[in-house]
């Protein structure tokens, strides 16, 4: 099973986020529109795997920024200001609504009577 999921992880790594992000509205609003059925199913999770791709580059980011700044001590304990691993910043596009924090969706069993 962990050799499934890592290799699901390495494939997923290998999209940019941007392409991702492309999909977001268009996954949220099937989530959104709750049906027992495995296309829902599958789109909660690829909704979860552009939002997994997102979080990846942000905490990436944040913790980039945090050894990047002055005095900064790195994973081992040492002090300094640059990167020598050869790793670089993950571009971040932020989605077409960024002046909001986020959207909830609000998921609902359908009523009787609703199509």
């Amino acid at each position: 099973m962990e050799k499934v999921l890592l290799r699901m992880a390495r494939q997923l790594a290998a999209f940019d986020e941007a392409s991702l992000m492309s999909l977001w509205q268009a996954y949220a609003e099937r989530v959104n529109r709750f049906e027992p059925s495995k296309r829902w199913e599958e789109a909660v999770l690829v909704l979860g795997m552009i939002q997994a791709m997102r979080f990846k580059n942000q905490l990436f980011n944040h913790h980039w920024a945090a050894a990047a700044a002055p005095g900064a001590t790195t994973a081992g304990g040492e002090q300094g200001t640059r990167r020598e691993d050869g790793l670089r910043p993950v571009p971040s596009q932020a989605p077409a609504d960024a002046g909001k924090r986020g959207k909830l969706l609000t998921l609902r069993p359908k009523e009787d009577g609703e199509a």
